[in-house]
């Protein structure tokens, strides 16, 4: 029988020729990423447990970029602190404050690599299924097991296959087949299974929406989110100096379910507040006006996501009674983004720029919401008081319609942009 490609991830780390649904595994992982949250108590735990040394410095990676720049002094002794760790147990893979998420720096640094088993101390790590890994977010006392051997066990999953069909119309990208993706099947549709994406769809999709959907598995419930390794992730691979070759499903492995999304009968979707599957076409929520537009996270704060809101807003200005902050994922991203003129067009149009990191998705710092304020963000989830005080909204939506509802301070259809400057905007 044929494996799925979270079952040939598991039997090959766990040493096995095949695993089957719901047997339980204890398997070597390849990378572990902390970060500045939960890396110092991670630490922590390791000494008191007689560990001065981590099982591979070189397949641990340590990332600064949540509190960025420390917003606190108790946020900077925390970084102090984790610069100490990381002396100190030779980790020799630390991106300090500034460089980035950690999501977007451990592809773009080449870190990640098709069929690896990928561990990290935040939720949104199953982002790396996007470049064919089997990545998912574990507790502090879970990596701490991990970074002293190596190891840890899992419950293989299910794998739900969802076929991803015909092409994008205006204004449609690929948050807003996920975002459609949780309205159907729910917060909970994928708790504790894989989802494995497939479908023609695939052909005319880059790694930016490939990480977009894979970060949001986890807000289905997702352990993995999957998608194969073919031409594009080779490419993109390529272009870090990675040669690797393809990975994929068997041809006939064997899925728990399939289901498909037709993104050709997509529309622009919004999810409302106060959770991801409380999902409505950008038509049922149309004019409702918003105090703040927000363009970053490991969601959608890469360059593509940038440059889609900038068609938008490019030679134009954010409406008075809005404020756009754009947070870009990275300083490769930020960089790029200021040679190529998107973030000049944005910062034209009255855009507020941050440093590159997660401040406002998870409400760290900067851009937090008073009382009675709402929000569309393209970051990654919408729970009360997520960005500041649990009176405010936050309401998730693709760059485009985030773009489109700075300009007119209402959550708008991108397509009435469009329309307004009549041609497509892309």
């Amino acid at each position: 029988m044929g494996l799925t490609m979270a079952e040939k991830i598991l039997a090959r780390a766990a040493g096995r020729e095949e695993v089957a649904p719901g047997e339980f595994v204890v398997a070597a992982v390849d990378l572990a990423m902390v970060h500045d949250i939960f890396a110092t108590r991670v630490f922590s735990l390791l000494r008191s447990a007689g560990f001065r040394r981590v099982w591979d410095r070189t397949r641990v990676v340590a990332v600064i970029d949540h509190l960025v720049p420390a917003p606190t002094a108790a946020a900077a002794a925390v970084h102090q602190q984790m610069r100490r760790d990381v002396a100190e147990f030779g980790l020799t893979r630390f991106f300090d404050a500034g460089t980035g998420i950690c999501h977007q720096l451990l592809p773009e640094r080449g870190h990640v690599r098709p069929g690896m088993l990928l561990v990290g101390t935040d939720s949104h790590t199953t982002t790396h299924g996007a470049l064919g890994a089997a990545a998912t977010g574990i507790g502090t006392t879970e990596m701490a097991y991990v970074l002293a051997t190596g190891r840890l066990w899992f419950r293989v999953p299910e794998t739900v296959r969802v076929e991803l069909t015909g092409a994008p119309g205006p204004g449609v990208g690929w948050k807003d087949a996920i975002l459609h993706l949780a309205g159907r099947i729910g917060a909970d549709g994928a708790q504790y299974r894989a989802l494995e994406f497939a479908g023609a769809a695939l052909a005319g999709m880059g790694i930016g929406g490939r990480m977009t959907m894979a970060n949001m598995a986890v807000e289905l419930g997702a352990k993995f989110g999957l998608f194969p390794a073919d031409a594009a992730a080779l490419d993109y691979l390529a272009e870090r100096g990675l040669e690797v070759l393809p990975f994929g499903p068997d041809p006939d492995a064997v899925y728990q379910e399939t289901l498909t999304v037709d993104l050709s009968a997509l529309e622009p979707q919004v999810a409302l507040p106060h959770s991801v599957d409380r999902v409505r076409p950008v038509s049922a929520v149309a004019d409702l006006p918003v105090d703040q537009a927000f363009i970053g996270s490991c969601t959608n704060g890469r360059v593509e996501d940038l440059e889609v809101a900038a068609q938008y807003l490019a030679g134009r200005r954010v409406h008075p009674r809005t404020r756009l902050i754009v947070a870009p994922a990275s300083r490769a991203v930020l960089q790029e983004a200021m040679e190529r003129g998107i973030l000049p067009a944005l910062l034209a149009a009255g855009a507020l720029l941050l440093p590159p990191g997660c401040g406002p998705c998870f409400g760290g710092h900067q851009g937090l919401l008073a009382p009675g304020e709402r929000c569309i963000g393209t970051h990654n989830r919408n729970f009360a008081g997520r960005m500041g005080s649990p009176a405010a909204e936050i309401y998730l939506a693709s760059p485009a319609t985030v773009a489109a509802s700075a300009l007119y301070g209402r959550i708008t259809d991108p397509r009435r942009v469009e329309r307004s400057a009549g041609h497509v905007l892309r």
